[in-house]
């Protein structure tokens, strides 16, 4: 959320550093030198706006020019529009419910706000510059100016907008009176604040971290837990906790209505004497966490790039690379193989396939909703499609080093044999991993017979997944910059492009899937056996037209995989 939008937040891309100058200009709000060359205009004192007018800048041109950018940039500010219009009808409509209720309801989702802007960027650590205080280093101002300025960009957005009228929706379904109104608009503004400089100081006090692979491969395990805990209600919902949902509601609310956003929404609610003690609580909170942010901006930007630090690496190579034949389809699944060992961003999508197909498994066993073979046949082909989404963009990891292929790949069959290559790196770790899920949710299920059809069916899905996404590697690539955190899906800019491409894999994927696994569903197991010769021919297919497609847009794929990495 906290800056998350486009990627282009460079008002921080490259800023600050230390406490050399109270009062660093720079000239036309652009020279950060402090000095003023001849013939420019007068100095001027770099304020919040200049982070925001650069920002804006940059973001304009990224999309000049560029249709598919540009067609990103739309997609993502539909979907924002979207989200801040249900959500501020959402919180709206709890005039609707009940006095208690509403504020009970309020609560809640005030700490789930301030809890995702806490976690959310550190999944979007290097997606966003402005989360990267290392990028400010250069820049000769004061960390408080310094601070300004970052806060002025997170706030500068689609999504920090969006989120901004969502909580607005609280003022209308909470307060009451004029009185309670403004109280709830100051509420709101104060929930909003501490919600941006606890995102800051969490990734400011982390940055360090998170730039060493050890960091990104403890927050690429952590997503396991983070998905665990989103799917938690859901969890005590079907596990017989849903008998007195108003009560359980009231006993979340009770505890968290002591902490800062329960008292925001409490305030909002209110409106009377109380509301104002809590309000004044809540400024001099965000005082507090806004001077441990500037405190920790400034100790991040004279520590050492832990990243930057040399590392051992074992040279070795695995067995089934000794097996294939010496060529480029061998030399293609041993990179992809040390890729998946020892990038955090090529691990992450297992840890994430792995725990929504045991969250899926553990929630549909806990109701009476679904039965019987769908048990075991739903989650194993859902983590089918999501392994598979990982080939979505399969030169993005690779990024300029693709030039490369060039000197070698001289006919679509060579752009062929390296797709190949790629898709049987992901089938040798998927498909025991497939096969060991299955058995588990089968005897989730309690029908471990259920176990083989629904292994045949999902290693069918893989294949359908592996090829959609070889061509829409090929049609809608994208970059995927080198330092980054293991959830970084596209470079600044792209996200709108990323989540295309994810949307058209994940959806091509699941139609075609359908035919080989509906039947399986409704009890028609013999299908399953014609499950892994239907991947494997869709798998082929997608194969065959991508590497044709591929060896004519070579240009195009280079340049999309290459910008701002």
């Amino acid at each position: 959320m906290a800056g998350r939008d486009l990627g282009m937040n460079a008002g921080e891309a490259g800023p600050a550093a230390g406490d050399r100058e109270k009062d660093a200009p720079a000239s036309a709000g652009l020279d950060m030198e402090g000095s003023r060359r001849p013939g420019t205009p007068a100095a001027t004192r770099v304020g919040p706006q200049v982070f925001v007018r650069l920002k804006l800048r940059l973001i304009a041109g990224n999309l000049r020019g560029n249709g598919v950018r540009l067609a990103g940039f739309i997609l993502t500010a539909v979907i924002a529009v979207a989200v801040a219009v249900i959500g501020f009808l959402v919180l709206a409509m709890l005039r609707m419910a009940a006095d208690e209720v509403a504020t009970d309801i309020g609560i809640v989702l005030f700490t789930v706000f301030l809890v995702g802007w806490a976690v959310v960027p550190l999944l979007a650590f290097g997606l966003d510059d402005t989360l990267d205080p290392s990028r400010l280093a250069l820049f000769p101002l004061r960390t408080g100016r310094l601070a300004a300025g970052m806060f002025a960009t997170s706030i500068t957005g689609v999504w920090p907008v969006a989120m901004l009228i969502v909580t607005f929706g609280a003022v209308v379904g909470l307060a009451v009176g004029v009185v309670g109104a403004v109280v709830g608009v100051v509420a709101v503004l104060l929930q909003f604040a501490l919600c941006i400089v606890t995102s800051r100081l969490i990734t400011t006090a982390l940055s360090g971290v998170l730039r060493t692979r050890r960091g990104r491969d403890v927050l690429a395990i952590s997503v396991v837990f983070f998905v665990l805990a989103a799917q938690l209600p859901n969890l005590l919902l079907n596990g017989g906790l849903s008998s007195h949902p108003a009560a359980m509601l009231h006993d979340v609310a009770s505890v968290l209505r002591w902490t800062p956003p329960g008292m925001a929404a409490h305030a909002a609610a209110d409106g009377g004497l109380v509301a104002v003690a809590e309000l004044a609580f809540l400024a001099v909170l965000v005082l507090v966490v806004g001077r441990l942010w500037i405190a920790a901006l400034r100790r991040a930007l004279v520590m050492p790039d832990a990243s930057t630090e040399a590392a051992s690496v074992r040279n070795s190579r695995g067995l089934l690379t000794r097996l294939l034949p010496d060529g480029p389809l061998a030399a293609v699944v041993g990179k992809e193989f040390k890729y998946a060992r020892r990038d955090p961003r090529g691990r992450v999508g297992w840890f994430a396939s792995v725990a929504v197909t045991g969250v899926m498994a553990f929630s549909l066993n806990q109701g009476d909703t679904v039965t019987g073979l769908a048990q075991a046949i739903g989650p194993a082909c859902l983590g089918a499609v999501m392994i598979g989404l990982q080939s979505s963009n399969s030169f993005g990891i690779d990024g300029r080093s693709v030039w490369m292929n060039s000197v070698v790949y001289g006919s679509g069959r060579a752009w062929r044999t390296d797709l190949a290559g790629r898709h049987l790196a992901v089938a040798v770790i998927a498909v025991p991993l497939l096969t060991t899920l299955v058995v588990v949710v089968a005897l989730l299920a309690k029908d471990p017979l259920s176990a083989l059809p629904a292994a045949l069916t999902a290693w069918g899905v893989l294949g359908a997944a592996l090829g959609v996404g070889a061509v829409t590697s090929v049609l809608v690539p994208y970059t995927v910059p080198e330092r980054l955190n293991a959830f970084t899906g596209a470079a600044p800019g792209q996200g709108g492009i990323a989540f295309a491409a994810s949307l058209i894999a994940m959806v091509g994927g699941g139609l075609l899937a359908l035919p080989i696994a509906l039947p399986v569903m409704f009890g028609l197991t013999w299908v399953s056996a014609l499950a892994v010769p239907y991947g494997l021919l869709i798998s082929w297919a997608g194969r065959h037209l991508a590497g044709d497609i591929g060896f004519r847009r070579y240009p195009e794929i280079l340049t999309a995989i290459s910008q701002g990495s």
